[in-house]
Parts: structure tokens; sequence; C-alpha cells
């Protein structure tokens, strides 16, 4: 059986990467925001955080608010044909207009 090498962040050297007006503090109203229940949102990793990210190839899909857990979130996406449950930090959400 063939070992897989790397880690979850194999191959992500230019989606993690922030733009160079977005590098240095994070603002703290972008850690803190706050989403209802319903609020369609869209997934994009903040690179400078770690905790809540999820996986890569969820990078830049949408997804629908469910219920808080802890300081994350729960966000219901389609992948394919399946439902997936994701618990993403808020910093890592963008609210769609």
């Amino acid at each position: 059986m063939v070992m897989r090498h790397g880690t979850t962040q194999r191959k992500t050297r230019h989606k993690f990467k922030a733009h160079y007006k977005e590098k240095g503090k994070i603002p703290l109203s972008k850690y803190f925001q706050e989403f209802k229940s319903g609020d369609i949102v869209n997934l994009r990793t903040h690179p400078n955080v770690q905790i809540g990210r999820f996986y890569s190839r969820f990078h830049g899909l949408t997804g629908v608010i469910g219920n808080k857990v802890g300081s994350c979130y729960q966000v219901t996406i389609k992948d394919g044909d399946k439902q997936k449950v994701l618990f993403v930090h808020p910093i890592h959400l963008e609210k769609q207009l």
C-alpha cells in the first residue's frame, strides 16, 4: 500500500497566499463577526489563522450557516451531490450579498 506524502495543506502555495495589501495585523471586526442561522456565506481561507480552517478543496465554495458551536459556525455545503457539514471560524467566512 502506498503511503500518502505531505499534510492537508499540501499544494496550496498560491491558494493560501495573502495579497500584499492584506498582510499584517488582522482586523478584529473580521475576527469576531457574527452570522445568523440561514445566512449565505463564501468560504475563503485567511492564511494567517490556522484555527477553524477547512480542507483546501472547499476554498471558494458557498454554504449556508447552521448554528454556532463554540467560536465556530456550522456551515453546510454541497460537494458534488452530497451535503457536507463544516465547522469554520468566522475569519474564514465572507457574507454573500
